[in-house]
């Protein structure tokens, strides 16, 4: 039988810093990664955030000051964190916490990006442009 892509890297410490806003995760390939807890709300594999399709993902704004409340193993395969803002549904496979770190640069680019092109920031979930939330410039519509 083969490993499931998130086998294929192991966790070997999970430590959540004491202000509650950097995840640090340790692999058995030696990598290691800090991991902002904005940074992970944002790329949270939930269906609300990723929606069902690439079509559907949302953008989301004003999560800078967002904090870790709590890190729950599932299983043996992922760990569920529950965000200060209540968004507690994401799972996060071992895997997808290693793409995240490794290609956290990109990644965290790429998002910056696309909160420009909305009309959003890092501060604020509501456009700062005229047009405000419904508008489907941020992403809700």
């Amino acid at each position: 039988m083969n490993p499931s892509p998130d086998q294929e890297f192991w966790p070997t410490e999970l430590r959540l810093s004491p202000d509650k806003r950097i995840l640090h995760v340790a692999f058995e390939d030696g990598t290691r990664f800090a991991l902002p807890a904005e940074y992970l709300r944002v790329s949270s594999p939930s269906a609300e955030v990723q929606g069902h399709s690439p079509a559907e993902r949302k953008v989301l704004g004003g999560k800078r000051n967002v904090a870790i409340l709590a890190v729950e193993p599932v299983g043996n395969y992922a760990v569920k964190l529950g965000f200060d803002d209540l968004h507690d549904t994401g799972l996060y496979g071992w895997g997808y916490l290693h793409e995240l770190g490794r290609n956290y640069v990109r990644r965290w680019e790429t998002y910056l990006g696309e909160l420009a092109e909305r009309g959003l920031d890092r501060d604020t979930a509501a456009p700062a442009k005229s047009g405000g939330c419904g508008s489907g410039s941020c992403g809700c519509g």
